[in-house]
């Protein structure tokens, strides 16, 4: 069971491009298919998650660690998940400093970006959704309401996200 979760992980970790939202759909499908957590856990693993401090990739990696196989699997899982962006951006420091002005390099970020954006998307779209099989509901056109309003208040207002978090929070306090 350590070595499934550390090669998990290990393999999740090594196509993390765009920051921990963009793996979420990905840790789901590995999770959800190798049976350790249903979707409604995963769901539920991710907003604790998202609620600590740090990476929300690697604090869902702890969690599902945790919950599949105790302390050392928290720890091997969170290893695993580490591991790869620890080397890669160790090597790519060294290179990029050095090839920093190379348009291949430019060209290659700028092609990142519109992948990465599409996997945040798809993440939020689908952690949006209450389970896979329920069709619209209170609670997704309540989930979708507020995820509205905090989308506004971000871009009009520029709120801090600490306290569009707690507006969230007390929203879902109200109603669910």
């Amino acid at each position: 069971m350590y070595w499934d979760l550390f090669m998990m992980f290990i393999r999740v970790g090594l196509v993390s491009f765009g920051g921990g939202y963009a793996v979420i759909p990905i840790i789901q499908h590995e999770v959800t298919e190798k049976g350790w957590l249903t979707s409604a856990e995963f769901q539920q693993t991710v907003a604790l998650a998202g609620m600590a401090p740090g990476s929300i990739a690697t604090n869902a990696a702890t969690l599902i660690g945790y919950r599949t196989a105790g302390y050392i699997g928290a720890a091997v899982s969170t290893a695993g998940m580490i591991l790869p962006s620890l080397v890669v951006i160790v090597l790519l420091s060294a290179l990029f400093y050095r090839m920093h002005d190379n348009s291949w390099v430019k060209s290659s970020l700028y092609g990142l970006r519109p992948v990465t954006t599409g996997l945040i998307i798809y993440a939020a779209i689908h952690f949006g959704y209450p389970s896979e099989n329920s069709g619209i509901s209170w609670v997704w056109i309540a989930t979708l309401l507020i995820s509205g309003v905090c989308l506004f208040l971000l871009l009009k207002y520029k709120l801090h996200p600490l306290l569009i978090l707690s507006v969230a929070g007390a929203a879902g306090i109200i109603l669910f």
